[in-house]
């Protein structure tokens, strides 16, 4: 096991590297490829009507006037040494890890997205456990009755979840529980502050999001769960004696986790990057809303940031997916 879970690890680990010259490569070289300028690329992260000695400033201290290769070395050097920026009459530190620089906020962009980061796990995390219990629930009584009252009944309702977009379920939510029956609030507080306030303050987001996703994990699991029932060791592990609650949670349940497993990594890893919509909506200041505010202002830095940052949780979901793999299916470590 731990020899499994150190390859997946280095594996995990060539993978971010790859990520960011993927990342790199599309901010800095893919513009380069269709014909844009060093000054043109510098323009970008200043904004409207720049004077030429601010795109010569910006272009010197981003490196865009170096090769390719000198900027992305720059680039990992400044995530694992951090950098600086000249700034004119002084000089700014970018602290590790070095995500880049907003010049038309003139600060970190790290320093930004770790204030965020709170709120966006937040939210990812309560709605995970919601639409994880809920959803895998209403997919394995589902199986066990087929074609029953209940199962076209929350089959029916998983199929509008997955049918109406986020932002007409989460304004139907505060328009019912913050205006028309006033029992959550909208202004966000830290949970280290006030947890019940924290809680309540995102439940209607836990909830819209988990009835957009459990409904997808309901019907997943109930087809795995429907494939699995009618496997010989099913019948065997009956056959044994062993309690039914024994045979569906131990040995069929089980067996049909594996894309459930798959699944839950990639929503969470891309849930930790913003839930743009559902941040936006719920007026939630986290990783999303700043993705949203990047490309409003046209600030490269910030999008930069938060595609790498998406990217390095998507990475750390699948490492942890493959842990998961493991410790569910033994077999899956001797392949």
């Amino acid at each position: 096991m731990i020899s499994y879970i150190l390859r997946r690890t280095f594996a995990a680990v060539i993978l971010l590297l790859v990520v960011t010259a993927v990342t790199f490569a599309i901010f800095f070289l893919l513009p380069r490829l269709v014909g844009q300028s060093a000054d043109q690329l510098a323009q970008q992260y200043i904004g409207k009507s720049p004077s030429k000695a601010d795109i010569a400033a910006v272009k010197h201290n981003l490196g865009l006037d170096q090769p390719v290769y000198v900027q992305y070395w720059h680039f990992i050097k400044g995530i694992v040494v951090g950098t600086d920026y000249n700034l004119g009459p002084k000089t700014v530190h970018c602290d590790v890890p070095c995500f880049g620089y907003s010049f038309k906020d003139h600060v970190a962009v790290w320093s930004q997205l770790t204030s965020r980061i709170p709120i966006t796990l937040s939210l990812a995390a309560g709605a995970a456990v919601l639409w994880l219990i809920s959803g895998v629930a209403v997919g394995v009584v589902s199986a066990l009755k087929p074609r029953s009252l209940f199962d076209r009944t929350f089959m029916g309702v998983a199929l509008a979840g997955v049918s109406l977009p986020m932002f007409f379920t989460g304004n139907l939510a505060i328009l019912l529980f913050t205006y028309t029956w006033p029992i959550f609030g909208r202004t966000y507080v830290p949970i280290t502050e006030n947890p019940a306030q924290w809680a309540n303050t995102l439940f209607p987001a836990w909830c819209s999001l988990a009835l957009l996703y459990s409904a997808i994990y309901a019907r997943l699991t109930r087809s795995g769960m429907l494939e699995t029932m009618s496997e010989d060791f099913i019948r065997t592990a009956r056959s044994k004696g062993l309690p039914e609650r024994t045979v569906v949670v131990r040995h069929g349940l089980r067996a049909a986790l594996t894309p459930i497993i798959t699944v839950f990594g990639m929503d969470v890893g891309l849930l930790l990057g913003g839930a743009v919509i559902t941040e936006y909506v719920f007026s939630l200041p986290g990783v999303g809303q700043y993705a949203v505010q990047g490309i409003t202002d046209n600030d490269l830095p910030k999008i930069l940031g938060v595609t790498l940052l998406t990217a390095i949780f998507v990475v750390i979901a699948n490492l942890l997916v493959d842990v998961l793999y493991a410790a569910a299916d033994p077999r899956v470590r001797l392949s």
